[in-house]
């Protein structure tokens, strides 16, 4: 055996790995994206393994390998389970036959994500299981327990681990000499594979009628359990998840019983029923929707119990945001009738609070260079600016205010489109990155020919998917295998589609991406811009910029840029050399060519 201390994406891999998992699909997205990149690096012989297009075709490539007796996962963030919904809805109907479990990272807070939607309510919504660790030690056993749940009932298993548990580290203990299973092979039938409306029609019975089967086998499961037991109080916690880790920090010395839940859905009535015996008054502990909180009122109505539940929809529980111990401790001493300055958790010292820093685009990323040449040739006209998710969203910052619209993946260009055809005066304009264009662009800009909107697309290739890590993607030439594989080349797949006019541009060439842009609006239709340039971080330029003595201080290059290494020092605008990359922006806009680039060796 092996002991490792290991981030619980990490764990989560290699729970998949000590499961004999076949094929591993999935998306970059925080907070799920290490769990992919974990596989690929550790040993992982005979696991095909990629970073698909998107979720949607994660989640086919992954069904096809569980129908054929594989055991699969698929790896995704909350708002891409958004993308692969139109395949799971119907695998669920379907079935598979090896394990597959889907492993959807929810964000509370929402630290890295555009909303706070609860995986579980998913779950129900397509009636399949979802299991919820509550630390990476239970995630790490839980991935196996999905595969297993899987397969015995021939249905997908979503795993469900929150930031704080895909962030946090524990150890774990595994045998290092796992391997992935042969699958027994695909069997034709096109009365179980094939989907018509008499088969859904009959599954979707089979599916109710097994799920109160799958709730009795989870009323066992360990860990749902009853982690606290009170034979005085009356009073009860119920918690999931990382706020069931949030709990056990803050009980010690409180007389209470406290349930830990982790399978939401279906809920393990049976063992809750059990639990519920003498209990008066509860309060539940979850992140984001109050979905075991309304489950146990159902569950207190449907037997006639007289229990008391609080939570979020009683105000005592916030409904967004992250809990934490400090505010489970709060919340419990005030259920307790206790004041915040009772015996619990306590620290000696005030922790100050981090200091602010706005996201903003890193010095010298070629996308500043992008929106500034459309600022610049767009000038005093109107303007529809329609921004898209990923390092481009901080185009929305001042100074560039760049960004008018951020909806989800690949929104840009079919919102510029909605613009367009309301206000023909108007120019309208989409940004998108190398990435998201693979990823859910391309259908919109089909949409937009067709239709024959009068857009410009802004496509920001920086050779990688830069937010989440720098994973590759179809048009950077290489896969996660390692493997070199043909590049899609954009502006053929523009052409391709129709658009009227494709050009390509150094977006770090100020005057010639002002001209692209300029010649682009002069055409009507759908046209496109290629801002090419590698993002920084990947490959770094050796050359700075200096401020030269005969800058005047008028600071255009600051107030316009906003590039964070420039500031003012005594009044005299500075370049810090640690953060400048030499891409000189900020020299062609000088209009006293009071800024010089110098050669670092």
């Amino acid at each position: 055996m092996k002991k490792e201390y290991v981030m619980g994406n990490s764990a989560i891999a290699i729970g998949a790995l000590c499961s004999g998992v076949k094929l591993v699909a999935g998306y970059p997205g925080t907070p799920s994206t290490e769990i992919i990149e974990t596989i690929c690096k550790v040993p992982h012989k005979g696991v095909h393994l990629e970073w698909s297009v998107n979720e949607k075709a994660a989640m086919e490539v992954a069904a096809a390998a569980a129908y054929a007796g594989a055991r699969t996962m698929v790896t995704m963030k909350q708002v891409g389970l958004n993308v692969a919904s139109d395949p799971l809805m119907s695998l669920a109907y379907v079935g598979v036959r090896g394990g597959m479990v889907i492993v959807v990272a929810d964000d509370p807070g929402p630290i890295s994500s555009q909303t706070e939607q609860d995986t579980r309510r998913f779950a129900s919504f397509c009636r399949i299981p979802v299991l919820d660790p509550s630390s990476p030690e239970e995630a790490f056993d839980m991935v196996k327990d999905a595969f297993v749940l899987s397969e015995k009932y021939h249905t997908p298993v979503i795993l469900r681990p929150t930031t704080r548990v895909c962030h946090g580290y524990a150890s774990i203990s595994f045998d290092e000499n796992y391997e992935a299973k042969d699958p027994s092979g695909f069997e034709k039938d096109s009365s179980k594979w094939v989907i018509f409306p008499k088969l859904s029609y009959n599954n979707h019975r089979l599916i109710e009628e097994r799920l109160p089967v799958i709730a009795e086998d989870l009323s066992s499961y360990g860990y749902n359990r009853i982690i606290k037991d009170s034979k005085k109080s009356g009073k009860a916690v119920l918690a999931s998840g990382i706020s069931l880790a949030y709990v056990r920090e803050c009980i010690s010395n409180l007389d209470l019983k406290v349930i830990g839940i982790a399978s939401a859905f279906p809920l393990p009535k049976s063992f809750l029923l059990e639990a519920l015996n003498g209990v008066d008054e509860l309060i539940c502990f979850e992140e984001l929707s109050p979905f075991l909180e309304e489950e146990l009122l159902k569950l207190c109505g449907e037997h006639q119990l007289k229990i008391r539940i609080k939570g979020k929809l009683t105000g005592d529980v916030p409904h967004s945001g992250e809990l934490g111990v400090n505010k489970v401790q709060s919340i419990l001493n005030k259920f307790l009738g206790r004041n915040d300055k009772s015996e619990g958790i306590s620290f000696t010292e005030k922790i100050p609070d981090p200091p602010q820093r706005p996201p903003v685009l890193c010095a010298g990323c070629p996308h500043r260079g992008s929106f500034y040449a459309v600022k610049v040739a767009t000038g005093r006209k109107k303007t529809y600016l329609c921004g898209d998710i990923g390092c481009y969203t901080l185009g929305n910052a001042l100074p560039l205010d760049m960004v008018d619209t951020c909806l989800c993946m690949g929104a840009g260009i079919t919102m510029a489109q909605g613009f367009n055809y309301l206000d023909k005066e108007a120019k309208s304009f989409a940004f998108i990155g190398d990435s998201t264009f693979f990823a859910s662009g391309i259908s919109g800009i089909v949409n937009a020919v067709y239709n024959e909107a009068d857009i410009t697309v802004c496509i920001l290739d920086n050779a990688t998917t830069a937010m989440t890590g720098h994973q590759p993607h179809p048009g950077t030439g290489f896969n996660l295998q390692g493997n070199y594989v043909d590049k899609i080349d954009i502006e053929s797949v523009l052409k391709g589609i129709g658009v009227k006019k494709v050009m390509t541009v150094n977006p770090h060439d100020l005057k010639a991406s002002v001209a692209a842009v300029k010649e682009c609006m002069k055409v009507d239709g759908v046209k496109a811009i290629i801002f090419r340039a590698p993002c920084i971080s990947i490959v770094k330029l050796k050359d700075k910029c200096r401020v030269m003595d005969k800058c005047s201080n008028c600071n255009i290059c600051i107030n316009k840029l906003g590039c964070p290494a420039m500031s003012l020092k005594n009044d005299k605008v500075v370049i810090d050399e640690s953060l400048c990359v030499g891409c000189t922006l900020c020299a062609q806009l000088c209009p006293h060519k009071a800024i010089e680039r110098i050669h670092h060796e």
